[in-house]
């Protein structure tokens, strides 16, 4: 389906929301959007389409990236085997995790490339909303090929994370807003330099963040683990001369990623292919999307549902998740269809599976 500079990634089955389509226009109005491609996790946002990539061959938007820049999935490989892991035993060991990290913020930025002074107060958090840590088993291997080349042993537990840039990203988009509203930053002027360097220092600092969680949740579970991918999904990179904008689309042009279900379904790991993904441009969907929003979740399932239902998953994983509203909201029901969104990307010859990965437990947050 397309409309003008529009192009939606997506069946019939997909059921993408009118309200999201209408978003899509928008911002195809925006003075120098060229191109714009919906995937099939596409869902409304707060005046932004969720799901989206946008490109522009001399403007640069920062509200297009939006405020949680450098958000991502992380996935990291343990050498605990799942058949030595115990539920019961890892529940009870994931507590503290709220509390400040105690590591030597400053040092870790100055590693990673950054100022030390960079927010470093909030390394090693998680965050709210849609926000989280899984253990994982493999499920299947469909490409033994692929599974192999990333050195995987389909026997031991996986860790993924799936955090961002906390509150640096959202103080650069307010700075931001305050100085030109949604008006757009002219690639190669002083504005956007600066703008970019703030972007490239948080999309850093969401990378060190994401790995301080897997550090802090494997020391706690007392496992090793090293990393074997991390991918962000909201973002502005140069590409075939002008910019790349990405809210909640994964790259297609980086190698392997995660495209997770809800936490009541399984995550697909998948090789893209970039040599047929110019049309999408080199975009994937980032996770299910969101079928209902947070209010329409709330209400629906709270008349259904108690939240000691909610701790257990179709699948027979545990939910830890001790805020009230936030269990419902980020309820498995709230999702779409994960095997369809993978459908629909197989479909158009972007991605190839190589194996299905199934939650063990899924941590959102505790009670401090």
């Amino acid at each position: 389906m397309t409309d003008t500079s529009i192009s939606i990634i997506a069946s019939d089955e997909s059921r993408i929301d009118p309200v999201a389509i209408d978003q899509l226009r928008q911002t195809a109005a925006l003075d120098g959007i060229d191109e714009i491609v919906g995937l099939p996790d596409l869902h409304a946002g707060r005046g932004i389409a969720v799901g989206a990539a946008f490109w522009s061959r001399g403007h640069v938007y920062p509200h297009l990236v939006g405020s949680d820049i450098g958000c991502g999935m992380g996935l990291w490989e343990t050498e605990t085997a799942v058949r030595k892991f115990r539920l019961d035993a890892a529940d009870r060991k994931l507590h503290g995790l709220e509390e400040a990290w105690a590591g030597d913020h400053a040092a870790s930025l100055v590693g990673a490339g950054l100022p030390p002074s960079l927010m470093g107060e909030a390394l090693g958090s998680i965050g709210g909303g849609n926000h989280f840590a899984e253990l994982l088993r493999v499920d299947a291997v469909l490409d033994s090929h692929a599974f192999e080349a990333l050195g995987l042993d389909a026997t031991n537990v996986l860790l993924m994370i799936h955090s961002g840039s906390r509150g640096l990203g959202h103080a650069i988009l307010e700075r931001q807003l305050d100085r030109q509203n949604v008006h757009a930053l002219k690639a190669g002027d002083e504005a956007c330099s600066a703008y970019l360097v703030e972007h490239d220092q948080a999309i850093g600092w969401a990378v060190l963040n994401r790995e301080i969680i897997a550090s802090r949740f494997l020391e706690k579970l007392g496992m090793k683990g090293r990393n074997l991918l991390d991918i962000c999904h909201n973002s502005v990179t140069p590409h075939r001369g002008g910019w790349l904008h990405r809210k909640g689309a994964a790259p297609a042009d980086r190698g392997p990623i995660v495209i997770p279900g809800s936490r009541g379904d399984l995550t697909y790991l998948v090789q893209p292919r970039p040599d047929l993904a110019d049309g999408a441009l080199q975009s994937l969907a980032h996770g299910a999307g969101r079928k209902w929003s947070r209010s329409e979740a709330r209400d629906k399932l709270k008349r259904r549902f108690t939240i000691a239902e909610l701790e257990r998953t179709g699948l027979g994983s545990r939910v830890i998740c001790e805020d009230r509203a936030l269990i419902y909201e980020e309820a498995p029901q709230a999702y779409k269809d994960i095997h369809q969104v993978i459908a629909d990307l197989e479909h158009a010859g972007l991605i190839d599976i190589v194996a299905t990965l199934r939650p063990l437990i899924t941590y959102k947050t505790r009670r401090t």
